[in-house]
């Protein structure tokens, strides 16, 4: 007779042990509430055996998923929490989407720095272009056990969940998304940034500012936009939907986005673009038209990446402070991977312009 798959095996072994037992699903019936949760205790709410929920706790294969959904959810609303190993695994881990610019780049030099200085060592994930590597990577992580995650890919509800109930705590780097408030992250203060952009080409005495936005989907680029037209709206200046061109955060959308705003009869007399990258495309579309910088054009960045300093003419930007938001996440992570109090876990680091040759007076 053929044996029957473990994670079958399982559940009918859960299933027997509910039914000699207790019901399960109400947790404070069978659970001395001054004393922790228990394994067991989680296993009769769940309606699983107990090596069932040690598998789920322990990362380990071999359970349906619709089980381990059931046990995580039990972990999670009864607060289950597992002991502290007795030593920890000395590594800490930096998830990615996609590794594809400086931007990046910038931040794994603030993890390293945070992480050298600690003594740490840092396990990099990419997920890739299509996120393939999300499929396995709960699974790898668990089998690594570090000893937490700083997250600049964007995961969803159910995959912090899983890593709450394992106790790897995590922090989320510069979120794209709105987060729950019990979720820690590390991010900055894009709408001042787009506010102080908009308001020195103001100062200088334009009139007619494109902003060059990024996806509208994008928590830090609407940030940057309403604070552009905050900056337009308190010095008086018409609000126009005509002058804000949505795209990607790239040179080459950034190029399109500037040639479709300065081919215009009443083109702009400055743009201000979601980030560095998109300026450079600015800076190309504007000399392919036969205009300069900042003679014709003026032009203001934001992050204030190693390239903004060393294209032609320097390119006046917004400098958001990536290697320590990076380095501050990281030291926030490994304090809450060592259990230690921690006060604020929600935190804007300050953003600052740089005045370079890219902005100048219109031309009259």
């Amino acid at each position: 007779m053929p044996a029957r798959p473990a994670a079958a095996a399982e559940e009918e072994a859960g299933l027997r042990h509910v039914e000699s037992g207790r019901p399960g699903g109400d947790l404070a019936s069978f659970v001395d509430p001054t004393r922790p949760v228990t394994i067991a205790a989680i296993a009769e709410s769940a309606g699983v055996s107990i090596p069932t929920v040690s598998k789920v706790i322990n990362g380990r294969s071999g359970v349906a998923a619709d089980t381990r959904a059931r046990v995580e959810a039990a972990i999670s609303h009864h607060g289950y929490r597992r002991t502290a190993p007795a030593t920890r695994s000395n590594i800490m881990e930096l998830v990615f989407d996609e590794i594809e610019d400086m931007w990046g780049l910038e931040i794994i030099r603030g993890v390293e720095r945070a992480a050298r200085q600690q003594r740490v060592g840092v396990v990099l994930t990419e997920f890739g272009p299509q996120r393939n590597a999300i499929r396995y990577w709960i699974d790898d992580t668990l089998a690594r056990r570090p000893d937490c995650l700083v997250m600049v890919a964007q995961l969803g509800a159910e995959d912090h969940q899983r890593l709450r109930a394992r106790g790897i705590p995590f922090v989320v780097f510069d979120p794209t998304t709105e987060l729950p408030e019990d979720v820690p992250f590390v991010g900055a203060t894009n709408w001042a940034g787009g506010r102080s952009a908009t308001r020195h080409l103001i100062g200088l005495g334009h009139r007619r500012i494109a902003m060059i936005g990024g996806p509208e989907h994008v928590l830090c680029c609407r940030a940057r936009l309403d604070g552009h037209r905050s900056a337009l709206e308190a010095a008086g200046l018409p609000v126009t939907a005509d002058l804000v061109v949505h795209t990607g955060l790239n040179p080459a959308d950034g190029q399109a986005a500037a040639l479709d705003l300065l081919r215009r009869p009443d083109r702009p007399t400055a743009i201000f673009a979601c980030n560095d990258l998109q300026a450079l495309g600015v800076y190309q579309a504007a000399r392919s038209l036969g205009l300069r910088i900042p003679a014709d054009l003026s032009v203001v960045g934001f992050d204030d990446l190693p390239m903004a300093a060393l294209v032609d003419p320097a390119l006046t930007t917004v400098h958001q402070p990536l290697i320590e938001m990076a380095a501050t996440a990281t030291e926030l992570a490994l304090a809450l991977g060592r259990g230690e109090p921690t006060g604020q876990v929600r935190l804007e680091l300050a953003t600052t312009l740089t005045v370079r040759q890219s902005t100048a007076p219109p031309a009259t």
